[in-house]
């Protein structure tokens, strides 16, 4: 099993959610680490958005920038964060990601609103 201090400095987890029928589906995904929790950014009008909205239960495991897996999966348990708490989310990523982050905000704008999670892991 990793820490989160493992994995705080990479760049890409594959966040695993699930359909009504049970189906895993992952995605590759930016992060970040802080206070004990994994925080993931993302917009409203995304699959994995409409899955945690049903189901709470994820797993994540490092992963190459195409989803690649190459470390251990974790279980976890989302939790959706408010919009004031998605404003900070948001900050976060784009300090840790920096120029990239601009350029996602620009290409996914037309997916919706920002929308962010949080992560305890078990």
């Amino acid at each position: 099993m990793f820490t989160l201090e493992d994995i705080e400095s990479k760049k890409y987890i594959s966040l695993e959610t699930y359909r009504e029928n049970n189906q895993p589906v992952k995605t590759p995904v930016w992060f970040v680490v802080k206070d004990n929790l994994v925080y993931v950014v993302t917009r409203y009008r995304t699959g994995k958005v409409k899955r945690l909205q049903k189901n709470l239960q994820v797993k994540i495991a490092l992963c190459t920038m195409k989803g690649k897996v190459i470390g251990e999966w974790a279980s976890g348990t989302a939790k959706i964060l408010t919009d004031e708490q998605t404003k900070e989310a948001v900050k976060w990523r784009d300090k840790k990601y920096g120029f990239m982050a601009k350029i996602a905000r620009l290409v996914s704008k037309n997916k919706g609103e920002f929308f962010a999670f949080s992560i305890k892991l078990d």
